[in-house]
């Protein structure tokens, strides 16, 4: 499918791009570079410039592909980017995917991640008909939590993983908030 732009309001969702009108890599690096980032996110590595723009490129074959939709949380009238949102594992007959968010550290605590991961679900829950969206992250990371709780996910369980870390699985449907 094509990549779609989506208004959030206090900020919008757009495709992760590095060419000579927009160029999201230094910021990937910069986040990628953070302690918080690297422990709750840690299977991409992005380096530098060369890693940021394969991992753009990954982004655009997988909306491409079906596989992920992923958006660049924008600043509205900069373009600037304040993180990423994504439908991952998506099944479209299936109609399910799984939500993550991730927050670049300089627009932490502004709550860019709620109103990205709402804008995500009303396009997912519209726009491809899904009709369960699941949301896990490691119980030690309580941002992502309170995100679940806001976006109106309930709680399902709590899985044992492999770094020794318990993961909490939420889920939505289209009807819930």
């Amino acid at each position: 499918m094509e990549p779609v732009e989506i208004n959030a309001g206090t900020c919008y969702l757009r495709q992760l791009r590095a060419d000579d009108r927009l160029d999201d890599r230094a910021a990937l690096v910069e986040a990628f570079a953070d302690p918080w980032h690297r422990r709750y996110i840690p299977d991409y590595q992005v380096n530098d410039l060369g890693q940021a723009g394969e991992y753009v490129a990954l982004r655009a074959r997988q909306w491409a592909r079906d596989e992920r939709c992923s958006w660049a949380i924008a600043e509205p009238t900069t373009g600037g980017l304040l993180g990423e949102v994504v439908l991952k594992n998506l099944d479209l007959p299936g109609a399910t995917a799984e939500a993550g968010v991730w927050v670049h550290p300089v627009a932490r605590g502004r709550g860019v991640a709620t109103i990205a991961v709402g804008a995500a679900l009303r396009f997912g829950f519209g726009a491809l008909g899904l009709r369960t969206v699941t949301y896990q992250h490691a119980e030690s990371n309580k941002a992502s939590a309170a995100v679940a709780r806001r976006c109106g996910f309930r709680l399902l369980r709590a899985e044992d993983i492999n770094t020794g870390e318990r993961e909490l699985i939420w889920s939505r449907g289209p009807g819930e908030a």
